[in-house]
């Protein structure tokens, strides 16, 4: 399960496989998984059920997701046997949130900033936070390739959780091959990333917010007095304080314009969070490079562009090249793309459950099926709307390669054994009711 596969068979292996990580009520799960693979908008679960590759009854979704259980671990070991294709080694990590905001009864729910939705006059809701890990390609495309799910408690740092799916990956991926790149938005701290990923073999990007300040190496210490532990500094926001930059890229984009970039070595960055913060120890010196990316334009935007700053830090050795660094960060909003077609498409919000063990499972299914339509789409034939362009077979878009994919599954066949009749429910005993159900607060991180 470790090397990576691709052609034809690809999509029947990775059916096979996944089956396999289905262990309770997998014959459900899997059924559930053809049917939201086959199926058209989703405006409610139960219509799941009156799909043709969903043989059992609409009570044995809703069971499956309560009562059903996969092995993560190894879906997270089979993910990557099967990368994108033409892909970079440039993954993404980026959190997603499920809303929850009036569901008292559902546990560990967080407050969480959301772009769109308000509560109170405030951008922020209660749900539960996704973290993602998905491999991005170069290519003008919204195909990603998730590669890692998990749920991050309230009182769970999302670095040190970043920090650890990464430490998974990296563990699944070839050692012979390139080096990794990983890509983080602004929510993420640089020097929290940096320590956690010091000894593995990877290279990390990390958008700052504009107006921060570095500090170069400090100079001799003096004859008297305490040694200097920052040098000359380096503000983002005033041009005055920019040394000549260590290295210089410029170049020409057919949709950005004229590119330049720009890159300081050897700065670090005044930590403020650190594990001996509060006990009078010495402040660690998080050392990396400050990177500026300029275009001239953006696609579709008639207003100027801003600057980007960026950090960045390899492996010992490991060359820094500025023309991958900006494009990474550029097609890191692939994955917000994915975001979109998982819930608008997939539904990976519609459900209304009530434990987040329940959210775990669909969330999970929805990822698979995704990936096993971008398994299928060189397979597939283009099945296009009247003001639709035509595309060739290898690059079609999520949507439409879910319109065509049910005449597929037919040929593929399923591993999931036909249900057993089992008679009729006795129902609830007579005279019994449900007892009101638990009510939890929201969780509210310590400052």
């Amino acid at each position: 399960m470790n090397a990576q596969r691709a052609g034809p068979t690809a999509l029947r292996d990775f059916r096979d496989d996944l089956y396999a990580c289905l262990y309770r009520r997998g014959d459900a799960l899997f059924e559930l998984a053809d049917a939201l693979l086959a199926a058209g908008p989703l405006a409610s679960p139960v219509h799941l059920s009156t799909e043709p590759g969903h043989r059992r009854g609409w009570g044995s979704l809703y069971a499956a997701l309560t009562y059903g259980r996969l092995d993560e671990a190894g879906l997270r070991t089979l993910l990557p046997c099967y990368p994108l294709a033409g892909g970079e080694a440039v993954y993404a990590v980026d959190s997603s949130v499920w809303p929850r905001c009036d569901a008292e009864t559902s546990p560990d729910r967080g407050f969480y900033y959301h772009p769109s939705r308000h509560s109170a006059g405030r951008p922020v809701v209660a749900g539960w936070p996704y973290q993602w890990v998905a491999q991005l390609g170069l290519a003008r495309e919204s195909w990603t390739a998730p590669m890692d799910v998990q749920r991050v408690h309230p009182t769970e740092n999302a670095n040190a959780v970043a920090v650890a799916q990464v430490k998974r990956l990296l563990g699944r991926l070839p050692a012979a091959g390139p080096v990794p790149l990983l890509v983080f938005d602004a929510g993420y701290d640089s020097a929290q990333l940096q320590q956690g990923l010091a000894e593995a073999r990877a290279a990390i990007l990390v958008r700052l917010r504009a107006g921060r300040c570095f500090y170069a190496d400090p100079p001799p210490p003096p004859r008297t007095g305490r040694p200097y532990r920052h040098g000359r500094k380096f503000d983002c926001g005033d041009p005055a304080t920019w040394p000549a930059p260590t290295v210089e890229h410029t170049g020409e984009d057919e949709q950005y314009g004229a590119v330049r970039v720009r890159a300081w070595a050897g700065l670090h960055p005044k930590v403020q969070a650190h594990e001996g913060r509060g006990s009078r120890g010495p402040v660690p010196i998080v050392r990396g490079t400050l990177i500026l990316v300029e275009v001239s334009r953006l696609p579709g935007r008639p207003y100027q562009p801003q600057v980007l700053w960026l950090w960045w830090r390899g492996p010992e050795g490991h060359p820094l090249d500025l023309d991958l660094v900006w494009r990474a960060y550029v097609r890191r909003f692939d994955l917000e793309h994915t975001y979109r077609f998982l819930k608008q498409t997939l539904g990976w919000h519609t459900l209304r459950v009530r434990y987040p063990e329940q959210a775990d499972r669909w969330t999970w299914l929805v990822l698979v099926v995704y990936t096993q339509l971008r398994l299928a789409r060189a397979w597939v034939a283009d099945r296009r709307l009247p003001w639709e362009r035509p595309r060739p077979p290898g690059r079609l878009t999520p949507c439409r390669v879910r319109r065509a994919v049910s005449a597929l599954l037919p040929a593929l066949g399923t591993p999931a054994s036909a249900p057993k009749p089992c008679g009729r429910s006795p129902g609830r005993p007579t005279g019994r009711r449900s007892p009101p159900a638990a009510r939890y607060p929201v969780i509210k991180k310590a400052a």
